[in-house]
């Protein structure tokens, strides 16, 4: 593990985004379709990462994509993701998705996904990236967790 008083904070690469859900973005049932969700998370970890590390960055996996609740017409999608923790050349970004009725203002946790990100170079080969620096007791737990995530997805590999 690394030392957590050194790196870049957890809060410069928090992102949100928010969109109105359409009918051309659901299907039969009037939920947005989960393909359309996976491409709001891909983009937003993408964001996430890119401002962690300032370089271009690729998905190289999704470890976890958990769908809790559907997302339904006329509802807005709300977005929020931020590094857990960097290794050489990838970093852990966890991504939240909620459902937020705009007329009574109930939130729904809908979606939670894990995605490693990889920086590269111009010639998309891969490239050191700063360390994260956890602040809040949250961040510290995510932090941790993600190293062992980090071991166990190493140990798929082999």
């Amino acid at each position: 593990m690394t030392d957590l008083t050194t790196g870049i904070p957890v809060q410069q690469s928090r992102t949100f985004l928010t969109d109105l859900v359409f009918p051309p973005d659901t299907n039969h049932h009037n939920t947005i379709f989960g393909g359309k969700v996976m491409a709001y998370v891909d983009k937003i970890a993408c964001i996430a990462a890119m401002r962690h590390c300032r370089k271009p960055v690729v998905t190289a996996s999704s470890d976890s994509f958990d769908f809790l609740a559907p997302i339904k017409t006329g509802d807005a999608i709300n977005l929020e993701a931020y590094v857990t923790c960097a290794h050489q050349t990838s970093m852990e970004v966890f991504v939240k998705v909620e459902r937020e009725n705009l007329l009574t203002g109930e939130k729904q946790l809908t979606a939670r996904a894990f995605l490693t990100m990889l920086a590269i170079d111009e010639d998309g080969k891969p490239i050191p990236v700063p360390q994260v620096q956890p602040e809040t007791e949250e961040e510290k737990r995510q932090y941790v967790q993600a190293q062992a995530r980090y071991i166990e997805r190493k140990n798929k590999r082999i």
